[in-house]
């Protein structure tokens, strides 16, 4: 990744989600609030796809990184929550409207040469009947909740689990 200043609009809306976020991990929002101030790396987002049992995540098998909720880099004026969209469609063929509280905001680095990035995670909740149309080379696929899975970020599954007990909660489900 090259350095680049992200947009203002991105930064105000990274911000804004960031603070709204269900769950803050590596001290995202300070770390954030410090960044924003100078050049910062472009913003990553992810979306965490559901089945409505909340048992099931949508995850695509990236080349080296193994299996990730699909996402990536937010492109030049774009808003993190439309770079997820975007993301998601692009790497699975689904269309979804996400849930309007994000996730989780963490920061990290999506390649072992590149510096770490703010990343904020979405959810949604489709259908398990809900077909896809994945990206070539990128295989998608629902991975159960209750079962693990090869990735380069193994704290992946735990915060995924957290946020589905999380909405468990919210809709009445145990």
């Amino acid at each position: 990744m090259s350095q680049k200043v992200v947009d203002e609009r991105a930064v105000e809306a990274a911000v804004n989600d960031a603070e709204q976020a269900i769950a803050e991990v590596d001290g995202a929002r300070r770390w954030l609030a410090a960044a924003r101030h100078g050049p910062m790396e472009p913003l990553a987002a992810e979306v965490w796809v559901f089945d409505k049992d909340l048992a099931q995540v949508v995850l695509v098998k990236h080349r080296w990184r193994g299996w990730v909720p699909p996402g990536g880099k937010v492109e030049a004026g774009e808003t993190p929550r439309e770079g997820a969209i975007r993301e998601l469609f692009e790497e699975t063929g689904l269309r979804v409207e996400l849930l309007a509280e994000p996730a989780a905001v963490a920061v990290r680095s999506y390649h072992p040469e590149w510096p770490v990035t703010l990343g904020l995670s979405y959810a949604a909740v489709v259908d398990a009947t809900t077909s896809f149309v994945p990206e070539a080379g990128q295989p998608v696929a629902w991975k159960r909740l209750d079962e693990g899975w090869e990735s380069c970020f193994p704290d992946d599954l735990s915060r995924i689990r957290q946020h589905a007990a999380w909405l468990a909660d919210r809709v009445g489900r145990h």
